[in-house]
């Protein structure tokens, strides 16, 4: 048995739509999962068949059902299974740029599910978060490695107080359920070489990194946006502007991120 994501613009949501679609699902010996509406005029479902012909004549019999419009028709990624777990759509910077996710801070609850699923998976990644400062990002960061049942490890960091570390533990070096958490700005402009230089051995690492304030991380050190699998941008507002202009020698309201 096969998943599939099937996602339709409604254009006019008639009475008894949902019931035809369901209908012609049936019909086909479709199984529907899950369904759900996604964001105001969009709905998802997750379903099953062992057979690709019945998607194929899904399809075709899709183009011919007035009000609608077929969206999605594919295996399901992460961004389908959480659009139909929390109703919303994640939204990308650009077709062209699609490692750059956006959420505002009252979409915590998804960011936590989309970066702890990120986190859960095995190897090497690096994944940066843009934000201004109190607007959740450490937050954010501790409860999704809670989510992907791993532990977390403050490299540097203000959270609570400055964290400036230069060595790490032997438990965390060779663990394969850690998480470490670096603040680019922390790391860059009040850290010694001792720092610096277990930065370096922790982006070599197999194990994944977040980095808050990645710009300034990718500013001041050796390594580029192409070390980076994923950068997620979080605001209080959708039209907040992430700002890093008066970070440059020194450091100023960043001082609590």
């Amino acid at each position: 048995m096969e998943q599939w994501y099937l996602e339709y613009h409604i254009h006019k949501d008639r009475p008894g739509l949902l019931g035809d679609i369901a209908s012609l699902l049936g019909m086909l010996s479709i199984n529907i999962l899950t369904v759900s509406g996604v964001d105001e005029f969009n709905r998802g479902f997750l379903l099953t068949t062992n057979d690709r012909q019945k998607i194929s004549a899904l399809r075709s019999m899709l183009r011919k059902v007035e009000n609608i419009t077929v969206t999605a028709l594919r295996q399901p990624t992460l961004l389908d299974r959480l659009a139909l777990r929390h109703g919303v759509f994640i939204q990308r910077e650009s077709s062209e740029n699609t490692k750059t996710y956006k959420f505002t801070r009252d979409q915590l609850g998804i960011l936590v599910d989309f970066l702890g699923e990120l986190l859960k998976k095995e190897g090497n990644q690096v994944i940066g978060i843009r934000g201004m400062p109190r607007v959740g990002k450490t937050e954010s960061i501790v409860a999704a490695s809670v989510y992907a049942n791993k532990r977390w490890s403050f490299v540097s960091s203000t959270l609570l107080r400055q964290t400036i570390r230069t060595r790490l533990d032997e438990d965390e070096m060779f663990a394969d359920n850690m998480v470490f958490l670096l603040d680019g700005i922390v790391s860059t402009h009040r850290a010694n070489d001792q720092h610096r230089s277990l930065v370096r051995e922790i982006m070599r690492l197999e194990a994944p990194k977040v980095i808050e304030h990645p710009d300034i991380f990718v500013r001041e050190t050796e390594f580029g946006w192409e070390h980076f699998d994923r950068i997620i941008e979080l605001r209080n507002t959708p039209d907040e502007e992430i700002s890093y202009q008066m970070i440059q020698t020194g450091f100023s309201s960043f001082d609590i991120s």
